[in-house]
């Protein structure tokens, strides 16, 4: 077995993860309350009380695909791998709410949740990762999870202000066998 010391930019992508998931732990904890579906009230965020995963009984979700092309950069961490090679991910992603919208009964636009991750998608699908990404990336199946997810974030939060407000999970599959996911709060 070998061992290897995690790179700082690991550390610091997996602080920043940590940190997002505490903040939006804090602002979603109040949904035990009478008050709040995503704490109506946001005084509660940086409160010091527990940080209980929500109870998000709403969820809808969406897939797609794309094709990629891309390699480890000749790290022999990643055995055969690290050549160039292609891949193609099936692209789940799960919207999820404390509660349903009060005039549409829905968690998100089921249209405008396609129409979003289709976009997103395009940028990648049939391009060869290593020439979007800087070559000190390693353009792994977790951190094209995170890289969506950012993607999805800043669409919902730009393109469509306060039209959903909870938990996004997106899951990439490699296979029947493998995958990853990264979850974490939107407009919020």
């Amino acid at each position: 077995m070998s061992s290897s010391k995690p790179r700082s930019s690991t550390k610091n992508f997996m602080w920043t993860a940590i940190h997002r998931f505490l903040i939006c732990m804090a602002i979603i904890s109040p949904l035990s309350t009478s008050a709040g579906i995503f704490g109506t009230s946001k005084k509660n965020v940086g409160h010091a009380g527990k940080y209980d995963i929500p109870n998000l009984p709403y969820s809808l979700g969406i897939r797609d695909s794309i094709m990629i092309a891309h390699s480890f950069r000749n790290n022999t961490a990643f055995g055969p791998a690290q050549n160039l090679h292609g891949a193609t991910y099936t692209v789940d992603v799960t919207f999820k709410s404390a509660k349903l919208h009060t005039r549409h009964n829905w968690v998100i636009d089921i249209g405008k949740a396609s129409t979003t991750l289709s976009s997103i998608l395009s940028k990648y699908n049939l391009q060869n990762l290593d020439e979007l990404f800087d070559e000190s990336i390693m353009t792994t199946t977790e951190f094209m999870c995170r890289k969506i997810f950012d993607d999805i974030q800043r669409t919902l939060e730009t393109e469509y202000p306060g039209e959903f407000n909870g938990v996004v999970h997106v899951k990439l599959w490699e296979s029947h066998k493998a995958w990853a996911s990264f979850e974490g709060c939107v407009g919020l």
